[in-house]
């Protein structure tokens, strides 16, 4: 598996590179009033989606002739989060111009600010105005905006309609669930005989950023923080029933499968599907594979997450932002390429083909259009609850060494104690966890 990562991580760089210099030597030529205009090329890193690409097709008939953005994939189905930001993290590093736009997870905002140019200068007042807070929030590094806000995203849950409606009281269980249900509720519900060979709750649980995602949601409905004193403490009872209690998702109560160990996002959403589960822990995006699927179609709901006593349903904030390399030699036109994605046109279009949550308040305020995209307004009920993750320089280390001792409590490798003594050394320590 860690030459299978790696292999991925060469092949992802080998690839940017030669995907750079190609288009770079063969730069087309547009023309105008008989005479030859070179075209700007700009080149953009992201996840590629279907919606992607037709954001980028309007782009650049827009500027047919002057400016075209080049795409570089870097799918989630081959790379995960942490490798993508290896990828980037090494590319810049070299200083070279030949990326110019690139897309970070909300989280890795501190680290690569010192790759950007802050973006107060070329970006449209109004446009900035209209940001949603939440994701403005993760734009901002040292009080300066270094990235620009492209998606949002939410934890949520999905639940099988179908397989609840075999409940007698399944009308009232499902208007429960659509307001969030408390945990003790949620365990006592997985365990009814009807479902006895159903999997019952399906989360990410492989060592990686979403198994920290899970556990800062768990994590802040028992009150808890990973600080004290401004400094990162893992020596709190309410951090240790943190992963007492994922764990016990597994071993005790036994509404999650083993398997959830090994998961990421699609391995997740793969076993809910072929397994029949009841439940999946995820994102609004899931939501597009879900409605593509024949099997799911119409029988697959989105509820807010469970929560407990005293305690209100905890998400927490995803989403993608946008950088401009401050190697770029095409700064104009790349802010130019940004500020066309902000726009309510693209947005909504992003949120339509893709389930990409919009970053404009204007569009969630647009009565007409939340009437055609209901479950917008779920979204935001959603997104006013929503919980952040610490913005720190060192935090992808702080996630890295968490997630890895967080996994093999939960594989039983480690006991809770020495996971979080382990973890609570090392990244006090400011050593790189070698995984």
């Amino acid at each position: 598996m860690k030459t299978e990562k790696l292999s991925y991580i060469i092949i992802g760089t080998l690839l940017i590179t030669v995907f750079v210099l190609v288009t770079y030597i063969f730069s087309p030529f547009g023309w105008e009033s008989g005479e030859i205009v070179k075209v700007t090329k700009i080149y953009y890193v992201d996840n590629i989606s279907e919606a992607h690409k037709k954001v980028i097709a309007l782009f650049n008939k827009k500027y047919e002739g002057h400016i075209q953005v080049e795409a570089i994939n870097l799918p989630f189905d081959k790379f995960s989060t942490n490798e993508r930001k290896e990828l980037l993290a090494r590319f810049l590093r070299t200083k070279s111009d030949r990326i110019d736009v690139f897309a970070v997870d909300q989280i890795w905002v501190p680290r690569f600010a010192k790759w950007a140019i802050p973006v107060d200068s070329y970006l449209r007042q109004t446009t900035k105005k209209d940001f949603l807070i939440y994701a403005e929030k993760s734009c901002t590094y040292n009080d300066t905006l270094v990235a620009i806000p492209f998606y949002i995203d939410v934890a949520l849950m999905y639940y099988r309609k179908d397989l609840i409606e075999k409940l007698p009281n399944a009308k009232e269980i499902k208007n429960s669930l659509t307001k969030s249900i408390t945990w003790d509720e949620f365990i006592k519900l997985c365990k009814n005989p009807i479902f006895e060979n159903n999997p019952k709750f399906v989360f990410q649980g492989d060592d990686y950023e979403g198994l920290i995602c899970i556990f800062k949601e768990i994590l802040s409905g028992l009150n808890g923080s990973l600080f004290s004193d401004q400094e990162i403490n893992l020596n709190s009872t309410e951090v240790k029933k943190a992963v007492e209690f994922l764990i016990d998702l597994i071993y005790t109560y036994k509404i999650s499968p083993e398997d959830v160990i090994r998961f990421k996002e699609t391995q997740s959403y793969n076993f809910f599907v072929e397994n029949d589960a009841i439940f999946l822990r995820g994102w609004p995006g899931m939501n597009r594979d879900i409605k593509d699927n024949p099997k799911l179609k119409n029988i697959v709901e989105p509820i807010p997450l469970p929560h407990f006593p005293e305690s209100k349903a905890n998400s927490v904030f995803g989403g993608w932002n946008l950088m401009v390399s401050k190697y770029s030699s095409r700064v104009q036109e790349s802010f130019m390429f940004v500020n066309f994605l902000l726009t309510d046109e693209v947005q909504k279009l992003m949120y339509e083909e893709g389930t990409y949550l919009p970053i404009n308040k204007s569009i969630y305020e647009d009565t007409l259009y939340t009437q055609k995209q209901p479950e917008l307004l779920f979204y935001k009920k959603l997104l006013e609850n929503g919980i952040h993750r610490p913005f720190l320089k060192n935090y992808t280390n702080v996630s890295d060494v968490l997630s890895f001792y967080i996994n093999l409590a939960l594989k039983k490798k480690l006991t809770v104690e020495e996971a979080l003594h382990n973890a609570n050394e090392n990244i006090n320590s400011q050593e790189i966890l070698l995984k």
